[in-house]
Formats: structure tokens, sequence, C-alpha cells
């Protein structure tokens, strides 16, 4: 066993197996928040069993070696703690909370759910029927079926062209032994970072992690390498007629993946224009122009190119000028330098909020999970910071012009309105 102690307050240690711990002593309250990371997300899919790791997820806590879903949930509830499995594109998650004193206990539980999970095949056939209905419903949500549009035009045969969820077909399609082999290539301990924040030193959580995970053997081969199609930007129009109250007017563009040098400034642009009630596309499409219902941008934090996405939920009279001002907006990011102050005020808004994302012991034990099985490094808590900060106005501009000229556009809404929109 191999330990690190960075500068930072967490310590990393490594276990013979491969297995990574993250450590947070933090004594404020007697409870322990712990996260355990899979390199293993919606991208580890075949295309034609998209929404195995949802569904992996979904049933993983239903049934292990020896324990039924009812006996899982009574070791739990009974210490008063919780659990609970989750998976996004670039990693699956087993989170856990729980007092001081039954960690140990808990503990022992995740790792017994995580290592020898059953899949009962009641519960894999309730949790797809679950699944499914989310997936319908989903097509009942105007924002959600401009999102999904917008998608799949612009990854095409890439897995973030789909949701988490998958789609009713390949849901339909999956069965007990897709997850079986999906948990026997990916779940083993050279892949897997335990993250842990709260009430305990260093020294006991590594020790208490070690007793339930040192036998755990990774097998001789490899892991399978991702081999993903290249993305390529073509932008296209998708209009989606539904009988709705309001229109949803959607503009993309292919942003760049976290470990990019534009990372930072894009970032630093979608809140900038669109998070919060003093963003600029608040204050120019909202409040000055009364266009909205809803609007916001988002750049989500990817492993691979992630979308730059803005949006508008106005009238449906009003879904040509709602598309102009949108487009108005990002123009403006390219040709126009934003202000030292406004610059300034973004960037207090967006280390503001990141410095209240780490309040918690479930928030710390997340974002330095979630940083080492991105290949980030713990680190990246620090430079993430130093980044942001040193991003000037002409980074942004540049960045701006880079990514942010031709968007791909998704509008759905009643059809003479979105039709309309662009013939306009």
């Amino acid at each position: 066993m191999t330990t690190l102690l960075q500068k930072s307050p967490i310590h990393r240690t490594v276990l013979n197996n491969g297995l990574v711990v993250l450590v947070a002593e933090n004594p404020a309250a007697d409870i322990i928040a712990a996260r355990i990371f899979v390199r293993a997300g919606s991208c580890n899919e075949n295309r034609e069993q998209a929404g195995l790791a949802h569904l992996l997820s979904a049933v993983m806590t239903k049934g292990c070696d020896g324990l039924s879903s009812l006996e899982i949930a009574e070791k739990v509830e009974s210490v008063g703690a919780s659990l609970s499995a989750d998976a996004g594109t670039d990693y699956f998650l087993l989170s856990f909370k729980t007092v001081t004193s039954d960690f140990g206990e808990i503990l022992t539980l995740a790792g017994r759910i995580l290592r020898s999970p059953t899949f009962p095949e009641t519960q894999v056939e309730l949790e797809r029927r679950l699944a499914l209905q989310d997936i319908r419903s989903q097509k009942e949500q105007p924002f959600n079926v401009a999102f999904e549009q917008m998608r799949q035009v612009m990854y095409q045969n890439h897995p973030y062209a789909t949701s988490v969820l998958g789609d009713e077909t390949t849901m339909s399609s999956l069965t007990r032994a897709d997850l079986v082999e999906y948990h026997q290539t990916y779940f083993r301990p050279d892949n897997v970072v335990i993250s842990i924040a709260g009430r305990v030193t260093p020294t006991d959580a590594a020790a208490l992690v070690e007793e339930v995970f040192a036998d755990w053997q990774s097998p001789s081969q490899a892991l399978p390498t991702l081999n993903l199609p290249e993305i390529k930007v073509e932008p296209q129009v998708r209009l989606k007629p539904v009988q709705t109250q309001q229109s949803i007017v959607m503009l993309g563009y292919l942003g760049t993946s976290v470990n990019s040098v534009d990372y930072a400034p894009l970032k630093l642009l979608c809140t900038y224009l669109g998070n919060g009630l003093s963003s600029r596309l608040f204050v120019e499409l909202r409040e000055k122009r009364g266009l909205a219902y809803e609007v916001s941008a988002f750049y989500s934090t990817r492993l691979f190119p992630a979308s730059f996405v803005v949006y508008i939920g106005t009238a449906p009279e009003n879904t040509s000028i709602a598309l102009e001002g949108l487009h108005t907006e990002v123009d403006l990011l390219c040709t126009t330098e934003v202000s030292e102050s406004a610059l300034q005020a973004a960037k207090n808004k967006i280390l503001g909020q990141y410095a209240l994302g780490k309040q918690t012991n479930g928030q710390i034990a997340q974002i330095y999970g979630w940083y080492e099985i991105l290949g980030l490094g713990i680190d990246f808590d620090t430079k993430f910071q130093e980044l942001i900060a040193a991003v000037s106005a002409k980074d942004a501009i540049a960045s701006a012009c880079k990514y942010l000229k031709e968007p791909y556009l998704s509008l759905v809404g009643q059809e003479e309105a979105i039709n309309r929109a662009i013939t306009n």
C-alpha cells in the first residue's frame, strides 16, 4: 500500500490491488460520507445497449451475495444511513452516508454490493419497466425533447448522443446477462476510487477500506479501451412540432473536454451568459425584452467534448424574435470584449458557487473522487480555481470565436411558430 500526502487536505492511498482511496478528515460533525466511483458510465456501453449502466445502477442495490433487496434496505435503514447507486456518462457511482460508529458496517455492506451483486431477475424486470416509464415521460417535456434532438444531431454515433437512460428500443432489449457481463468487465479494483469525507482519520479510513477490499483481485486481462468515433461539427436544424403553450428555442455548439486549455474560458462564458438572475441572457431577454419564461446556458464538465447550450422558453408568438435574440447575444461574445467588471463578476460567481458546492461531507467526497476518476487528479480542485481566475477578456473572445460560431438549432413548439422562426 502506498500513501501520498498532498498539499491539499486530501490524503491519497493506493492499495496493492490498484484501488485508490481518498480521505478528507472533517471532524465537524459525527458523520462520514463516501463515494465509490467506477470508470464505467454510459460511454462504456455498446450503442445497442444504451441504458445498460443506468439499469445496472438501479438493480445494484436490490440484492447481493447472501442478501435480498429487503435485507439490504433494513441493514441501511436500521442505523439511519443512506445508500444509493447512480450512473453518468463518464462514471458509475455508489454513495453512502452514515454516523461514524456505523461506517465500518456500511462500508462492508457497500463492498458486498459492489463486488457481488446478484441482479435478481424480478428486480431487473421491475427497474427496466420504471426506466421505460421515465423515457416515455421525458418525451412529454418540451425541454427534454429539444435537448434529446440536439444531442442526437450533434453527437451522431458517439455515446453522448443518447440519454443515460438509453431509448425504448435499447432499454427493452437489455437482459440480466448483459448486466453480469458489464459488471464483470468494469468492476475491478484497479478501476475504482473510494472517496471518503468526515470524522475519520486517513489512517483509520484506509485501514477499513483495506480490510474490506484488499482480497479483491483484478483479472489478468486489460480493461477494454474506449474507441469512440470522432465528433464532426456539422451544424443542422431540428424541428419538433408539439402542441404546447411555449416554444423551446435551443442553440448548441460543440465545446471541448475538461482537459483542454479552452475549458476554463468556455466555463466562464457560460456563467456570464446564462447563470442566474444577473446573467446576460436573463437581463437582456427576460428583464429588458420580456421574451423568456426561462432562459439559461449550460456547459458540462466531460471527458470528451461537451456541448455548450443556450436556450429560451418563450410564448409561441415570440419564437422568431427569441431565436434572433439568442443568436445576437452569443454572437456578441465573438465581436465584443466582455468588460473587466463583467468578467470579474462572472469569476466571482463561478468561484463562489464552487466554494458553496464543497460544504457537506458528501459534496467533498464527490468532488475529489470525481476529479480522480476523470484522471484530473485531486490537485484539480486548486487548479480549476486558478484557471478560472486567470482567464482574460482576450482568452474569452478567442474561445468564443473558436467554438461559438455556427450553432446547431433545436426547436420544439407549435408547428406554425417554429416553422415561421426558421423562415424569417
